[in-house]
């Protein structure tokens, strides 16, 4: 008996899935950060590395001025929140701990994003 393999699929030992999560967060207040293409790419970079960290798969991303979009995909091990909450945390962290001056002039509170993402 031959089984059929599904297009498209991710094959683990435990778990067969094809999981495809379209996020878009925006910055606080709708801020016009990332305005550069230097920034821009620092926060694509940041995002990576902060998903390959957490077993996060990024098959898009786009990083707007004031939002970000992005098609992910991760096992079926991890929750949904707890993706986005690594890559909203962590990232938020380090490209404010690398831009004080930004840090200063508009993200006076400390906080990058806004705290809600649609899926």
């Amino acid at each position: 008996m031959t089984k059929e393999k599904i297009k498209n699929a991710i094959y683990t030992r435990r778990y067969i899935y094809n999981f495809h999560y379209h996020l878009i967060w925006v910055t606080k207040y709708r801020n016009q950060t990332f305005t550069t293409e230097v920034l821009s790419n620092e926060m694509k970079a940041i995002l990576q590395q902060v998903a390959d960290d957490n077993d996060i798969v990024i098959e898009k991303m786009e990083v707007m001025p004031d939002h970000i979009h992005m098609l992910i995909s991760f096992p079926p091990s991890k929750a949904p929140a707890s993706a986005i909450k690594a890559l909203k945390g962590r990232s938020a962290y380090i490209f404010l701990q690398n831009h004080p001056e930004i840090r200063c002039s508009q993200y006076w509170g400390g906080h990058l994003w806004s705290p809600s993402y649609y899926m």
